[in-house]
């Protein structure tokens, strides 16, 4: 989503970042997904990522606006795109904002995004089988149209489960959101009417599930949460700890790798980094937010505590919640210019 303020927060986070970080943390694993950076001119605002899990290695990704029904496959080992999937079967996507793959390799693009806050009357659902080939090519993908069953809102977060194929989305307010469950099985011929069965404690910019299921990461602009699924309790989730999610100029993408050991974390901008952190429960001695405490303090909306500020990140806690309160007051700026 494009936001007037978003190259002066950028711009502030590295400044102080620069002042303030200590001394690098250890490199991870060379056994996994390390970060990357997108190196192709044309994703300028990459908005989603997902892990592909028949092409190791291979990340998903799209712009989120006025780029057309284009999905990105980018190797993580060098950074450069080796697929551009061109969509049919679709009418023009509005504002793309999320992407998943479910059981069976199945993508799911989720154009939820609302840039009016709010007011679209439907939003839609894309579904492709993810290609066995990599290369540019054309791809039919099935359109569904999904509204909410308390109105319409604004969205950037869809993950589909990847064991039942449930689709869910989480609505994105600053005071903190709800995730939205679908159908049991979603259809292109009628409406789709997703409802809320949980609240989530922050300002949502994307989620992923992790590859067995039975975790939830939420990410937001300056922090995540971790949240445990238990499918026995009709899917409620139970909040166990914070995400150490990196500074980043416009943090706006997750997913876990596939083998389920990380988190990477995508930024909108040329040449943007995707930048990996430790999943909880992951591969190694414990997680890379196990430095902070579990979850049970903070309240709704409160990103700056959300941050996670142990030491992957390498910043102290003071500094990233200066961090926050200064860049906040910048996205409400930006918020109030635009809805003036």
């Amino acid at each position: 989503m494009r936001r007037s303020f978003a190259l002066p927060a950028a711009a502030l986070l590295l400044g102080v970042s620069a002042a303030l970080t200590a001394p690098a943390a250890p490199a991870l694993a060379a056994d996994g997904d390390e970060g990357f950076t997108i190196k192709d001119p044309r994703i300028t605002e990459s908005s989603g990522l997902a892990a592909s899990r028949l092409h190791p290695g291979v990340y998903w990704t799209h712009n989120d606006s006025d780029d057309g029904p284009y999905l990105y496959a980018v190797d993580s080992a060098t950074g450069d795109t080796v697929a551009r999937l061109t969509l049919t079967g679709i009418g023009t996507p509005r504002d793309v904002e999320a992407i998943s793959i479910g059981p069976d390799n199945r993508i799911f693009v989720g154009d939820i995004g609302d840039n009016l806050g709010g007011t679209w009357p439907h939003v839609w659902i894309y579904e492709l089988p993810e290609p066995k080939e990599l290369r540019d090519q054309t791809v039919r993908a099935t359109q569904y149209v999904v509204t909410y069953s308390d109105g319409a809102r604004d969205a950037e977060s869809l993950v589909v489960h990847p064991k039942t194929g449930r689709v869910y989305i989480i609505d994105k307010k600053e005071e903190g959101g709800h995730l939205y469950e679908g159908p049991a099985e979603l259809s292109a011929s009628g409406g789709n009417v997703f409802e809320p069965i949980a609240p989530v404690e922050l300002w949502a910019t994307d989620a992923a599930f992790s590859p067995d299921g039975r975790q939830l990461a939420v990410r937001g602009y300056f922090g995540g949460i971790h949240y445990a699924w238990d499918d026995a309790r009709d899917g409620k989730i139970e909040r166990k700890e914070r995400l150490s999610v990196p500074l980043q100029g416009q943090g706006e993408s997750v997913s876990y790798s596939a083998d389920g050991s990380r988190l990477m974390y995508g930024s909108e901008g040329e040449q943007s980094p995707v930048e990996a952190r430790e999943a909880p429960g992951g591969g190694g001695s414990g997680s890379a937010s196990s430095s902070g405490a579990s979850g049970g303090g903070s309240q709704a909306g409160d990103e700056g505590s959300e941050g996670g500020a142990g030491s992957g990140d390498g910043l102290t806690i003071g500094a990233v919640a200066a961090v926050a309160v200064v860049c906040a007051v910048l996205f409400g700026r930006g918020r109030r210019r635009r809805r003036g």
